[in-house]
């Protein structure tokens, strides 16, 4: 299975967080699953550290070595996610959202989230 973890999956895998269910997080421990973390998942990570509303344990660089140990690999923003953004309805208002729903329509991913809007797109959402 592919994957491309919401922020709060990542987050919470990250943390040790039990709001991630062992099910979920034997998905991202599953050797056979390519796990993703969007670019703009770390872009909204920067974002709420700057003002408050996170904090992590270690820097960005700290980030980036643990997503090499736990094979989860950055997925960039493309041309072609924006076009596939722009045709999406406006179930949800969240841009940070509403470009994981269009990156994982384009990249045929499967979005591991507990986000309840996001099924009333076309899109494949795992949550256990």
């Amino acid at each position: 299975m592919r994957l491309l973890l919401d922020t709060h999956a990542f987050l919470w895998f990250y943390s040790g967080d039990d709001r991630l269910s062992r099910a979920s997080k034997a998905l991202i421990d599953d050797p056979t699953n390519e796990c993703f973390l969007s670019i703009a998942s770390v872009w909204e990570m920067g974002i709420k550290t700057s003002i408050g509303k996170l904090e992590l344990r270690v820097d960005f660089a700290g980030l980036a070595g643990f997503m090499a140990t736990n094979r989860i690999e950055l997925l960039p923003i493309s041309f072609g996610h924006i076009q596939q953004l722009q045709h999406l309805p406006f179930h949800h208002r969240d841009p940070f959202d509403r470009l994981l729903i269009a990156q994982a329509l384009t990249e045929n991913l499967t979005l591991l989230s507990r986000d309840a809007v996001f099924p009333q797109y076309e899109v494949l959402v795992k949550w256990e």
